[in-house]
């Protein structure tokens, strides 16, 4: 509900880069769901409404929810007659307003080429995968090794840099260790990297505990893995940070101007960690600020909001972005369906 709280968020001030702008169409802080001004992205759509960021996020939570599981081809399918056939190829169309690099490849590559699912993925560095993909680190939480087998795979259908599907894959095993009880503190990192000394992550690493040096002997095997386990790393790092009394972000909707606004992912996961690290039990503080920094809000915000509301559970999000969220009734029907096969 995080995510999809932070989706509709960034509805309206979505994609301003010139904070004056911002300030000037929607006031000096941004406190709720707000209408597109025309001319803008998403123009014509109304406050509380989904992106099309959210509408994919929703069609993976309801097959994850309807199939029992990550079923790829019924998600595959789905993709096909319900999205695909909405969409031209180009950016400002669609449902939601707004169609993604990575989906805009996706559709060329099946509707224009004929291309079979597997072939499809493009090397966008932004954040797509990881927006929808964080239902499966919620659905496979207390299972390491099945989270990052499926999100690594659902990620391989629209974005194929190695470097990219790491750093997505590392999100919702951080987002899956806060589900299941983890603190998003400076030692989470280190008991990440005990999943992957054990196997269940597929990270590749020669250092023993606590990065310290490696035993004498052969390197280990890279094999099925990704290059390193640096992007399980980087979330403790913020967490320090924002904890940290001398080192201070001010206001912290700054986080933005500190790690970048733009879309691409190694901009968007340092603040969104920062945020939820700083904010653990303030769910409108984090998404908030996530909104308020400008540049790619919306996606800061979903990944902010999914990670703080994992935190603080439903009962910590404040009544009123539940209730000005279109398809509320819907939306957490499927979300408390999801959380019960996620506990089971």
């Amino acid at each position: 509900m995080g995510a999809f709280i932070g989706d509709a968020l960034g509805l309206g001030p979505h994609w301003y880069y010139d904070l004056g702008e911002m300030h000037a169409d929607f006031g000096p802080w941004i406190s709720g769901y707000t209408d597109p001004k025309p001319g803008r992205y998403h123009s014509g759509m109304k406050a509380g409404q989904l992106s099309q960021s959210g509408i994919i996020l929703e069609m993976l939570l309801r097959s994850v929810v309807e199939r029992g599981g990550y079923d790829e081809p019924d998600f595959c399918r789905r993709l096909d007659e319900e999205l695909f056939p909405l969409l031209d190829g180009t950016p400002m169309n669609g449902p939601g307003g707004y169609t993604s690099q990575s989906i805009r490849h996706a559709w060329k590559r099946r509707v224009k080429d004929g291309a079979p699912w597997g072939q499809t993925a493009s090397h966008a560095d932004n954040t797509e995968a990881a927006e929808r993909a964080l239902v499966l680190g919620i659905r496979y939480a207390r299972d390491p090794r099945r989270l990052a087998q499926s999100v690594s795979s659902n990620c391989l259908l629209t974005q194929g840099d190695e470097a990219i599907v790491a750093m997505t894959t590392a999100y919702c095993c951080i987002l899956g260790a806060l589900v299941a009880g983890e603190r998003l503190d400076s030692e989470l990192s280190d008991k990440l990297m005990a999943s992957v000394k054990s196997g269940d992550l597929p990270f590749h690493t020669v250092t023993s505990d606590r990065l310290k040096a490696p035993p004498r002997g052969d390197e280990p095997s890279r094999a099925g893995t990704f290059a390193s386990p640096d992007a399980l790393l980087n979330v403790s790092y913020m967490a320090e940070a924002a904890t940290d009394p001398g080192i201070r972000i001010e206001p912290a909707w700054k986080v933005s101007i500190v790690y970048g606004m733009p879309c691409a992912i190694y901009h968007q996961l340092p603040a969104a960690y920062y945020l939820a690290a700083r904010f653990s039990n303030d769910f409108g503080s984090a998404v908030l600020h996530a909104i308020n920094g400008g540049g790619q809000n919306q996606a800061r915000a979903m990944l902010t909001g999914a990670l703080t509301g994992a935190q603080t559970g439903l009962g910590g999000i404040p009544p009123r972005f539940l209730d000005g969220l279109g398809k509320k009734t819907e939306l957490m029907d499927l979300a408390a369906r999801l959380a019960a096969a996620a506990a089971g």
